[in-house]
């Protein structure tokens, strides 16, 4: 007889555990409410309860469509208690886009925001977030703790669907048992601990913020702080208010940060633990960053979602002479990088990046073509090309299907990137290939500029520091580029609005 008794590994168990460690610590703060381990441990066993008295059955796809706030964390954890499926879903999203997740995952309900409920398609059944005295906040006095089976270690906890920057989004099959080796995993490569004090700004529904920070930092016991969203002045304020010491940013936040006309003139010091992630971070930003905060531990989190997301760090300590680099694998991963064969590159040599790990999901929801594709003779492909170097430490020189061909000659927009923020005249930029009669793929330069500039003072700028067939061809200025939630670039839609 197989028994599970006494072996739990699920999500919520990590709250659980340290409510009975730590009860009467504060767990979170949003807003003027704010819920100590033993409070925040017993919300979710109400809101568990009150999402299977709809009529919920374990397995069944519970959407959460809202911005960040306590609410959001109680549903996401409640589904993780009674055994349902929770499917995180950009606020952002409207019309197809949005149809799109909540129809193909199946979502018999929806957790939503009043505000957002609206954009939904008819027909799909919603219970407001809070709010409102029918939310899932508002039902908590008057629902009993949930009282049934819990879930097991390999059941799903989550549908992680991916941002979408090359494809349709696909829908990351994650277990409890694959989030919790992900939480340890962050725990020991970010060297979090309950004195820390961290903020939480980046969306809650993006598995970097939810995943790799706020579940960790519960499962540790730290008090945590989430705002609606990631206002840099808001978050200066507090570290010179004393209340925030760590925090995670992408790196179009931690560019806004370091723009700012009060950035050299705040009082930072209480600032100790940075992280940076979701998207590459240009080195130049990264140098500026550190050259004005020298005191400060910065540490580069890099990963996917099909891996819960993280798969590699670079500590603090290791940013000397490799700070192009994503460092090396976290504690539950095993990565390498091979050639188009499946067989590994000589160490300095570029290849895709793949992946074994407990961490991994188990493929994509409903899309058994894609994750045949993704998962070949025991790895995961992740799409990553890189370069490994002989000490272990990656490097990540674009997506694979991001790297232009120039004339028969590859060519990294990563690269051509990095040279073009230190222009003072850039603000940001992407490098995207067009399609070209000559060089097949034309290296092209999208700029957010910076004061006056002008197409030709770039390409010069660019041909005096890069080989001529990576200098661009063609700048394109534009107010803004297109970016997903979690800041990465939207390198595909850009790719379409040039060729239209």
């Amino acid at each position: 007889m197989t028994t599970t008794a006494g072996r739990s590994v699920t999500v919520d168990g990590t709250l659980r555990r340290s409510a009975r460690r730590t009860p009467e610590r504060v767990a979170l703060r949003y807003g003027d409410r704010s819920w100590t381990y033993a409070e925040l441990d017993d919300a979710v066993s109400r809101a568990a309860r009150a999402l299977r008295d709809t009529g919920l059955e374990p397995g069944d796809r519970v959407g959460a469509y809202g911005h960040n706030s306590d609410a959001y964390l109680i549903g996401f954890l409640a589904c993780a208690r009674g055994g349902l499926v929770h499917v995180p879903v950009n606020q952002n999203l409207t019309g197809d886009d949005l149809a799109y997740i909540v129809g193909q995952s199946g979502c018999a309900l929806v957790l939503a925001d009043p505000g957002l409920a609206g954009n939904l398609p008819a027909g799909v059944p919603v219970l407001p977030l809070r709010d409102t005295d029918d939310g899932l906040l508002a039902r908590l006095a008057a629902t009993p703790p949930y009282d049934g089976p819990e879930p097991r270690a390999e059941d799903l906890a989550q549908l992680l669907y991916t941002s979408g920057t090359t494809a349709l989004p696909k829908g990351a099959m994650m277990t409890h048992r694959a989030l919790v080796h992900e939480y340890l995993s962050a725990i020991t490569a970010l060297d979090l601990s309950a004195g820390d004090r961290p903020v939480h700004a980046l969306p809650l529904y993006h598995s970097a913020q939810l995943h790799v920070f706020l579940l960790p930092y519960l499962a540790v016991g730290a008090e945590n702080l989430v705002l609606d969203a990631p206002d840099a002045g808001r978050v200066l304020d507090l570290v010179e208010e004393g209340r925030c010491d760590s925090f995670f940013a992408p790196p179009t936040v931690w560019i806004g940060l370091a723009g700012r006309p009060d950035f050299a003139t705040r009082d930072l010091s209480g600032l100790r633990k940075a992280y940076y992630g979701a998207s590459i971070m240009p080195v130049p930003v990264l140098e500026r960053l550190r050259e004005r905060l020298p005191k400060l531990a910065f540490y580069n989190c890099f990963g996917q979602s099909e891996i819960g997301p993280l798969s590699m760090v670079l500590a603090p300590d290791e940013h000397k002479g490799r700070m192009d680099s994503c460092g090396r694998p976290v504690l539950f991963v095993e990565a390498r990088v091979v050639d188009e064969s499946g067989k590994d590159v000589p160490d300095g040599e570029q290849g895709e990046v793949v992946y074994r790990s407990p961490q991994l999901c188990e493929g994509y929801w409903e899309k058994p073509e894609e994750t045949e594709d993704a998962f070949r003779e025991g790895w995961f492909h992740s799409g990553d090309l890189a370069v490994r170097d002989a000490h272990g430490y990656f490097t990540i020189v674009d997506r694979v299907k991001d790297v232009i061909n120039s004339g028969g000659v590859l060519v990294a927009s990563r690269q051509v990137e990095d040279v073009l923020y230190t222009h003072e005249g850039v603000a940001e930029a992407a490098v995207v290939g067009l399609p070209d009669e000559r060089w097949v793929e034309a290296v092209t330069a999208v700029v957010v500029p910076r004061g006056e500039v002008t197409e030709e003072e770039i390409l010069t700028y660019a041909r005096e520091r890069l080989a001529h067939f990576k200098a661009p061809k063609r700048v394109v200025f534009v107010e803004e580029l297109p970016r997903n939630a979690s800041g990465k670039i939207l390198k595909r839609e850009l790719r379409v609005r040039l060729r239209a």
